[in-house]
């Protein structure tokens, strides 16, 4: 796993964004088109905005793959996952989201149909955060790293949910879904290229325990290490924590 450390955020989102772009272009004159897994939450906010302004992308032969959802919240609710992607990505963009919904009736059924389709061919990128608590995706710890269903259902712990109110998602704890659906992180690690990225100093303890401490469920975002082409894109904030040397800098 390479490590990238730049001074803010927005230097850090700007690379990201750049890479995103070059990988998704190259997907499109190799095969015709590109797949994209989007995570939602703070950490992608401006890099959605970064990658719908880049008009030299091929968009509509881009296919969005959400990474997860919460079960029980209202799609127009400001922290649903299929409206984020749609209104941050989809709609300027005119790329293809392949919708993942959670309503109790089909649920079961979009898990199935979804994830055959991600399965059917590797997903290009994928764009992650890290938790304050490292989680990855929804995956809160202690995380499944032996499933191979594309898509499982999970409790919230409480400082996921915590991490929610804190971005401004949910006005109290007691408004957080208990339960969502998540991508697994074996299908995770099946994108040929993952991007995670962490600013700020809340991230700074759980950077340091995925990096230079065991890879464990405990820390679902420690697993990146595992793939070999998965990079961690940091700000000062984040990274003020590390103690090993062996950094690859911009």
């Amino acid at each position: 796993m390479e490590i990238r450390i730049f001074d803010d955020q927005r230097a850090l989102v700007k690379a990201a964004a750049d890479r995103a772009v070059e990988v998704i272009r190259q997907a499109i004159a190799e095969r015709g088109q590109a797949r994209v897994v989007a995570s939602t939450g703070e950490s992608q906010v401006e890099l959605l905005r970064d990658l719908s302004a880049h008009r030299e992308v091929d968009w509509p032969k881009v296919e969005v793959f959400s990474i997860g959802e919460f079960i029980g919240l209202p799609a127009d609710h400001p922290a649903s996952m299929q409206r984020f992607l749609q209104g941050r990505l989809v709609a300027k963009t005119g790329a293809k989201q392949i919708t993942l919904l959670t309503t109790e009736a089909d649920r079961a059924r979009k898990m199935v149909e979804v994830g055959s389709k991600l399965q059917s061919v590797p997903a290009d990128i994928a764009f992650v955060g890290i938790g304050d608590n490292a989680h990855l995706g929804l995956n809160v710890p202690p995380a499944d790293f032996d499933s191979h269903e594309p898509y499982l259902t999970m409790d919230l712990d409480l400082a996921y949910r915590t991490q929610q109110v804190n971005e401004g998602w949910f006005v109290e704890v007691g408004q957080v879904p208990m339960r969502a659906i998540s991508m697994s992180i074996q299908q995770l690690l099946k994108a040929k290229e993952i991007l995670a990225l962490a600013s700020g100093s809340s991230k700074a303890l759980a950077v340091k325990v995925c990096v230079e401490h065991g890879i464990s469920p405990t820390a679902p975002a420690s697993i990146l290490r595992a793939h070999l082409n998965a990079a961690m894109y940091l700000d000062r904030d984040s990274s003020a924590q590390l103690t090993v040397k062996e950094l690859s800098q911009p």
